[in-house]
C-alpha cells in the first residue's frame, strides 16, 4: 500500500491518510526507531550531539510527525473508525516515548557529550533534555521504572477516554425548539438552528452545545426556561448529573477517570522523588513552586474581588429594576450581563457583529502581522481535511534577497481551519506540524509550519461567516501562538519556536496579539458590514473601549478559581480524589457567584485532564503579565496616530519570538523589556488598577 503517512517529502496528505494507513504506518516507523535508538546507545557510538541527531532525531522526527498528522485528524475530523484506530494505536506510540524517554543508556550517552562542543542553541537543549531525562524515569531502575512506564500507558488510554467523552457529550446532545422559544436571539443563529433543524427533516430550530450556538442563547434568549435547559446540559456533560448518564450511558461519566488520573500523577511524582505532581510540573516553567504559584493566585485574587463584587452588585440591581429577576439564577447571568451592557455602553455583541466579516478580518491580521514584523502573508496550496480549510505562506524579504532581486525567503507556513463542525473538538488551539529545523542529516533547513483551529459559527446562506468580537481575540491568540512557532530564528529543533519554552510563558506572545483588538488603527482595517460594507463606526468602537474591561473582576476571579483547583488538586493527592470538595472549597474562598451544585465543570476540564495544563492552568493569568508589560512597550513608543512603531515591533520579533526556546523566557522578556516584568501594566490594562 502507498502510504501517505510514510510520505515525509513535504506537507502532510491530509486528503490521503485512511483509519487503514495507521497502524501499518507504526508497524514501519516503530521498528525504524527502536533500531535508531539501538544504534546510538550502542558502546562505540560517539557521544557526539549531532552524530546522536542525524540517526535519532531523524528517525523520531518521522514518528512524531506522522502520529501528529493523525492526533490532528482525530481532533479535527473523528468519524468512529479514525478513533478505534487511534486507540488501537495510542498504546504503542506511548511505550516507545515512555521508554526512549526513560532509556538510562541513552541518558549516559548524553551525559557523556561534551559541553564545549554545543553552540548555545546545542547547550540549551541539552540542558533540557537532561531534565526531561530525570523527569520521564531515567534513573529509576528495576519495579519502580516499571510502574512508571505503565503509569505513563494508562495515563494516556484515561485522558483519551476524558476528552472522547467529552467531545460525545458535546456532540450527541440536542433539542428542537420553537421560533417563539428563541425571542431575542440574534438572526444569524436563528437562521443557522432553522437550517440544522431542516437537515434532519424536522421542523423548528435545532440547538446544540457548541459555542456558536449555546453561548447567544444564554446571552440573549428572554426565555429563562431555555436558558436553564442549555445551562444544565451544558454545565452536567460527560458526568453523573449529564442527562445520557442519568438515561442510561454510565460510560459516558468522566468521575472514574478524573480520579485516576489525579491518583496516577500522584504516584507518578512520588516514584520521581516529588512530593507531588504540582512539583513535577513546575519543573519545566518559570514559577520556582506551588507556593509561589498559590501566593500569586491568591494575590491578585485579594486585588480583583472589590471589582467583582461590585460587578455583581451593579447585575442585581439592574436585574430587579428592569429585567423583573429578584433572584437570579446561575443561568440568568450571562443574560443580565449582556442587557446591562447594552444599557449602560448603549451597543451590544450582536450590533458589533455583522462588522466583523471572517474575510476581513482575517485581512486586518494579516495587515498587522505583515507590518510589524516585516513579512508577507499569502495563500498557499497543500492537502487539506475538510474544504472550509485554508493554508498560507509566510516569506520575508532579507537584505540579501531585496539588493539582488531575488524573491523573497520562506520563513513559515499555516493550516487555518476556522469553523464549528461535527467531529471536531471544541475550543481553539495552535499546534505544530513541524518544527524550524537544520537537518543534521542533510544540512537542508527545515521551514515550520502550524495549525491555527479555531471553532466560529458557520457562514448562512451566501454571506460569509460573521464573527463576534470574541472570535477575533480568539484569532488574534492563536495566530500569536503560530507567530511564536513560525517566525523563530532557531535551528535547533528542540528548542526552535515553541519548543522548549517554558510552560507558563508560552502564552506570553498570543496574550500579547489580543491586545491589537482594541486599537482603532487596527481595527478599522479588519471591518466591513455584511451588507452595506461600510467600517465600523468610530462611535461604536469607542462605546465597546468604554465597554472593554466590564466585569473584568468576576472574570478574573473565575479564572484564579479554575487556577487554583488544578494547583490544589495536585498538591494533595488524599484530598483531590473528593475533586468536587476541592472545588466547592475554592468557590467558598474566592468567588462571587456561587454555581449550583449538580455543575461538573471539572468533568469537561480538558486543559488539565486531557491538554498538557495539568498544574499549569495558572500560565494564563502569570503570562498576562507578561504580555500585558510587553504590550505596554508598544503603547510608550506609539505614533501620534496611535500606529505601532516599527522599531519596537523589530525588538520584540528579535527578543521573543525569534529567540524561542533558545534560553530562558525571563532572559528574552528582560532582552526586549530591559528589566523584569512588572503586574501594574495588567491591572491598568483590565481596569483594576
Amino acid at each position: 500500500m502507498n502510504n501517505p503517512l510514510l510520505d515525509f517529502s513535504n506537507h502532510p496528505l491530509f486528503d490521503a491518510i485512511q483509519p487503514a494507513h495507521i497502524t501499518l504506518a507504526l508497524d514501519e516507523l516503530l521498528p525504524a526507531a527502536d533500531a535508531a535508538l539501538e544504534k546510538v546507545t550502542a558502546a562505540d557510538f560517539p557521544a557526539d550531539w549531532k552524530a546522536i541527531a542525524s540517526v535519532l532525531d531523524v528517525a523520531t522526527e518521522k514518528l512524531s510527525r506522522a502520529w501528529g498528522a493523525v492526533n490532528h485528524l482525530h481532533s479535527v475530523a473523528d468519524t468512529p473508525e479514525l478513533r478505534a484506530a487511534y486507540t488501537e494505536a495510542l498504546p504503542r506510540v506511548t511505550e516507545f516515548y515512555t521508554r526512549l524517554g526513560a532509556d538510562e543508556r541513552l541518558y549516559a550517552k548524553y551525559k557523556a557529550i561534551p559541553l564545549a562542543s554545543l553552540n548555545a542553541e546545542q547547550r540549551q537543549a541539552h540542558d533540557n533534555a537532561m531534565r526531561n531525562f530525570v523527569l520521564s524515569g531515567a534513573e529509576l531502575v528495576g519495579a519502580p521504572k516499571e510502574r512508571f512506564a505503565a503509569i505513563q500507558e494508562r495515563m494516556a488510554d484515561v485522558s483519551q477516554k476524558f476528552s472522547e467523552n467529552v467531545l460525545d457529550a458535546t456532540d450527541q446532545w440536542s433539542t428542537i425548539v420553537t421560533a417563539e422559544d428563541l425571542a431575542g436571539v440574534p438572526d444569524d443563529v436563528v437562521q443557522t438552528t432553522r437550517a440544522a433543524a431542516e437537515k434532519d427533516g424536522v421542523a423548528g430550530h435545532k440547538l446544540n452545545l457548541k459555542m456558536p450556538c449555546y453561548l447567544p442563547i444564554m446571552q440573549f434568549a428572554h426565555s429563562s426556561a431555555l436558558r436553564e435547559k442549555l445551562y444544565r446540559a451544558y454545565a452536567t456533560r460527560a458526568s453523573d448529573q449529564s442527562e445520557a448518564v442519568q438515561a442510561g450511558k454510565a460510560e459516558q461519566d468522566n468521575t472514574p477517570w478524573v480520579k485516576e488520573i489525579l491518583a496516577l500523577r500522584q504516584e507518578e511524582a512520588q516514584l520521581l522523588g516529588y512530593a507531588n505532581y504540582a512539583e513535577v510540573s513546575l519543573a519545566t516553567k518559570m514559577a520556582q513552586s506551588p507556593a509561589e504559584v498559590m501566593a500569586f493566585l491568591r494575590d491578585l485574587a485579594k486585588r480583583a474581588r472589590p471589582y467583582a463584587e461590585k460587578d455583581v452588585a451593579e447585575m442585581r440591581d439592574f436585574a430587579a429594576e428592569h429585567l423583573n429577576l429578584q433572584d437570579p439564577q446561575p443561568w440568568d447571568w450571562p443574560y443580565i450581563g449582556e442587557k446591562l451592557k447594552e444599557a449602560r455602553y448603549a451597543f451590544s455583541e450582536q450590533e458589533v457583529k455583522p462588522y466583523f466579516t471572517a474575510p476581513k478580518v482575517l485581512a486586518g491580521l494579516f495587515k498587522i502581522v505583515e507590518t510589524l514584523f516585516e513579512v508577507s502573508i499569502r495563500r498557499d496550496d497543500a492537502p487539506v481535511w475538510h474544504p472550509a480549510v485554508e493554508f498560507y505562506r509566510i516569506e520575508r524579504h532579507t537584505e540579501a534577497t531585496r539588493a539582488r532581486g531575488l524573491p523573497p525567503v520562506l520563513v513559515g507556513q499555516f493550516y487555518l481551519d476556522p469553523g464549528a463542525r461535527a467531529g471536531k473538538r471544541g475550543g481553539a488551539w495552535m499546534d505544530d506540524v513541524r518544527a524550524r529545523w537544520l537537518r543534521p542529516d542533510t544540512g537542508a533547513l527545515q521551514t515550520p509550519v502550524a495549525h491555527l483551529v479555531c471553532n466560529f459559527a458557520e457562514a448562512v446562506g451566501n454571506k460569509p461567516p460573521l464573527l463576534t468580537h470574541d472570535d477575533v481575540i480568539t484569532l488574534f491568540h492563536e495566530c500569536g501562538h503560530g507567530l511564536h512557532h513560525m517566525l523563530t530564528q532557531v535551528n535547533e529543533r528542540d528548542v526552535s519556536g515553541i519548543s522548549g519554552v517554558e510552560w507558563d510563558a508560552v502564552e506570553l506572545p498570543s496574550q500579547f496579539m489580543e491586545n491589537f483588538c482594541w486599537e482603532w488603527p487596527v481595527l478599522r482595517h479588519m471591518t466591513a458590514h455584511v451588507d452595506t460594507g461600510e467600517p465600523l463606526p468610530r462611535a461604536l468602537f469607542d462605546k465597546m473601549l468604554a465597554a472593554k474591561n466590564f466585569q473584568s473582576g468576576l472574570q478574573t476571579l473565575r479564572q484564579i478559581e479554575f487556577s487554583l483547583v488544578d494547583m490544589l488538586l495536585h498538591t494533595d493527592g488524599d484530598k483531590a480524589q473528593d475533586f468536587m470538595k476541592v472545588l466547592r472549597d475554592v468557590r467558598a474562598e474566592v468567588a462571587v457567584l456561587q454555581s449550583p451544585a449538580w455543575g461538573r465543570t471539572l468533568h469537561t476540564f480538558s486543559h488539565i485532564f486531557a491538554g498538557g495544563y495539568a498544574a499549569g492552568y495558572y500560565s494564563y493569568k502569570w503570562a498576562e503579565v507578561l504580555s500585558a508589560d510587553a504590550y505596554a512597550a508598544f503603547e510608550e513608543t506609539a505614533g501620534a496616530d496611535g500606529e505601532p512603531s516599527l522599531e519596537t515591533g523589530r525588538r520584540y520579533r528579535e527578543a521573543i519570538l525569534e529567540a524561542g526556546g533558545s534560553r530562558p523566557a525571563m532572559d528574552s522578556f528582560k532582552a526586549f523589556r530591559g528589566r523584569e516584568p512588572q503586574l501594574d501594566a495588567l491591572l491598568r490594562h483590565q481596569g483594576m488598577a
